[in-house]
């Protein structure tokens, strides 16, 4: 596998247990909205699971270090009560001294402990948290992949960039610090709750029965923090999505000198995102003090009783010392997890988002079991082309339902024919082409290659077998060989040389600094459009398909360079199923049959003379353009 090529045709199976779903495409899971963030948060466990050993030792760890930290406060009473608070002379003195420091050199094994029973947790935790973050990156980009255009219609592509980066980041932040301490905590305060029981029950039961009444008002605010982080998740993503767009045109911004104009759309959602922040923040802040003054208050009454209880006499210091650090512990817990609770909102927030691409499912997909999923084209030449029947074809676009982009449309090719479909802009003739390449479904009709319902097709064996070469040609950030590559993974260097050279593209390659390793740019953009135009078609003579789609192939072309193009381009369809989407004639009149299409129709078909003769919508147009 070459470069550019594995990293795009290839990705990594997903963890165990990765969940498919099966929402229609764009939607979200129906129960997502109405679930609590934990259970939300439980979608991601799938992702954990391949990872189990690494889970327990994090969680080893984390008890070793929590259990560590109970064991401190332990020790701090024995130092008072043996040491500080002993008021016998003599001989008890020395042994006062040897039990100070037996109980100082207790500490500090119980801190060495605590040490590294942290650090191990955060070793394990940090590297799950990344794993985990690639791992559903990887099956949201492979969901997002598999999806048809009618999901583009409704999701920007920098929405879904910013799902892929901003959201994860939020999940690698609560995988990989925000749970840990969240167990850390939840383990500090319900041993500290425990110590404190076995410390003082009566102390102890009035702190419980306290904390219980202050946990309301903590969790039902804690809803509508996760609400406004999903708020501002969104309006981030706005913003990134509108970065995005206006940088894909950017040459046309700057023609029009519209940078002003698109900076300040560009400061008016940022703004968005900004106020959509400061809200989720405002709210955070106030969940962050409402869960500190209420626990501390109930503590802080608790511990005023118990140092009444230290001046009667009823208790002794390192008893109460021992308490308050219980207290301490126990308090610090609480509010390290109202922090944690905001993370989890937050997270919350962000794995719905990501949850939503995870679970769409394309409308277009292939029955269980036909073909073989990972089928391309071998390559191999063809010597016969592929028939195509398209029987009583109705199609409306999701977006224009009321409206046919086909109507009724019957047409016959046989194996190796060459057909140009031609008639005016909105006739049919690119939305053949994309019922052809499944991106959309008839509403009536079907259509047939080499006798078979493309339906009952798998997708990827159904597209193996097909070239496209758009009007808009398409050339990845990547060096000229692994652009032409692309077409057939697994072609050697020389066979994508030879493409080349039947695209008379071989010449202006060899000319670049670096020749088939220089790099291109994004979208090409270190190429002209003719150049970039004779890779897109040497990619498609790659792949060698037994039905060939050309849309304007040479339209990008200077009238020299569209003459070899055009040369190569007969001699590829030779052998193949050829159509040929074209508003200059004189492309087509070497064609077996000219189709055209009016309304999304078909009128009137026959050979170039032949549809003269009739004097008709062809006809009409060959006078405009060969008159001109």
């Amino acid at each position: 596998m070459h470069g550019m090529s594995a990293t795009r045709a290839t990705q990594d199976a997903p963890p165990d247990g990765t969940p498919s779903g099966g929402t229609p495409s764009g939607a979200a899971p129906p129960d997502v909205a109405t679930r609590s963030a934990f259970s939300v948060l439980l979608s991601l466990l799938p992702f954990l699971r391949p990872y189990r050993r690494r889970v327990l030792m994090a969680a080893l760890a984390l008890l070793v270090a929590a259990a560590a930290a109970l064991a401190i406060p332990i020790a701090f009473r024995q130092m008072i009560d043996l040491g500080f608070a002993s008021r016998q002379i003599s001989e008890q003195v020395a042994r006062g001294a040897a039990e100070v420091n037996a109980a100082f050199l207790g500490l500090f094994a119980v801190a060495t402990v605590l040490a590294i029973g942290t650090a191990v947790r955060f070793y394990f935790v940090s590297w799950l948290g990344e794993r985990v973050t690639s791992d559903l990156r990887n099956a949201v980009y492979r969901q997002v992949l598999r999806q048809d255009p009618m999901f583009f219609e409704t999701l920007k592509s920098g929405e879904v960039l910013s799902r892929l980066t901003a959201d994860t980041t939020l999940i690698q932040t609560l995988i990989g610090t925000s749970i840990s301490m969240g167990l850390r905590n939840s383990l500090l305060f319900l041993g500290g709750i425990l110590m404190l029981v076995v410390t003082s029950p009566k102390l102890a039961t009035m702190i419980i029965a306290l904390l219980l009444l202050v946990t309301l008002p903590i969790v039902v605010f804690g809803r509508r923090v996760r609400k406004l982080s999903r708020a501002s998740q969104d309006r981030v993503a706005d913003s990134s999505a509108l970065a995005g767009e206006t940088l894909n045109a950017i040459q046309i911004v700057q023609a029009y000198a519209r940078e002003p104009f698109e900076a300040r759309r560009f400061v008016d959602t940022t703004e968005a995102a900004f106020k959509a922040a400061v809200r989720r923040i405002r709210a955070r802040s106030l969940l962050t003090a409402l869960a500190i003054v209420l626990v501390f208050g109930a503590i802080v009454y608790v511990l005023w009783l118990g140092a009444h209880a230290v001046i009667e006499g009823r208790t002794s210091a390192g008893l109460l010392t021992q308490f308050i650090l219980y207290a301490a512990m126990v308090a610090g817990a609480a509010g390290a997890l109202a922090e944690v609770l905001g993370d989890v909102q937050r997270a919350a927030g962000a794995t719905e988002r990501l949850l939503e691409l995870l679970n769409a499912q394309p409308r277009i997909q292939g029955p269980p079991g036909a073909g073989s999923p990972g089928a391309t084209s071998t390559g191999a030449t063809s010597t016969r082309g592929a028939s195509l029947v398209l029987e009583q074809v109705r199609f409306s676009y999701p977006s224009r339902p009321a409206e046919h982009a086909l109507s009724d449309v019957t047409l016959r090719i046989g194996a190796g024919e060459t057909v140009a479909l031609v008639g005016p802009s909105g006739a049919g003739k690119t939305t053949v082409f994309q019922l052809l390449l499944r991106f959309y479904d008839p509403q009536r009709g079907r259509i047939l290659l080499d006798g078979a319902d493309i339906r009952d097709m798998d997708l990827a064996a159904l597209r193996g077998r097909i070239g496209l070469v758009s009007q808009d040609s398409v050339v990845f950030s990547a060096d000229v060989m692994e652009n032409i590559r692309y077409g057939r993974l697994e072609a050697t260097d020389d066979e994508v040389i030879a493409a080349a050279r039947a695209a008379h593209a071989d010449e202006f390659v060899r000319r670049l600094p670096e020749g088939y390793r220089t790099y291109v740019g994004e979208r090409g953009v270190r190429l002209s459009g003719g150049q970039r135009q004779r890779i897109a078609i040497a990619r498609a003579l790659l792949k060698n398909p037994p039905l060939l789609l050309l849309d304007e192939a040479t339209s990008a072309l200077d009238a020299e360079s569209e003459q070899l193009v055009q040369q190569a381009l007969e001699e590829a369809m030779q052998g193949r199923t050829t159509l040929v989407i074209a508003h200059r004639l004189a492309t087509v009149v070497g064609a077996d049959r000219i189709v055209v299409l009016e309304r999304g129709a078909v009128i009137e078909q026959g050979s170039h003379a032949e549809l003269l003769t009739r004097g008709g919508l062809y006809a009409k147009l060959a006078g405009m353009q060969f008159n001109a």
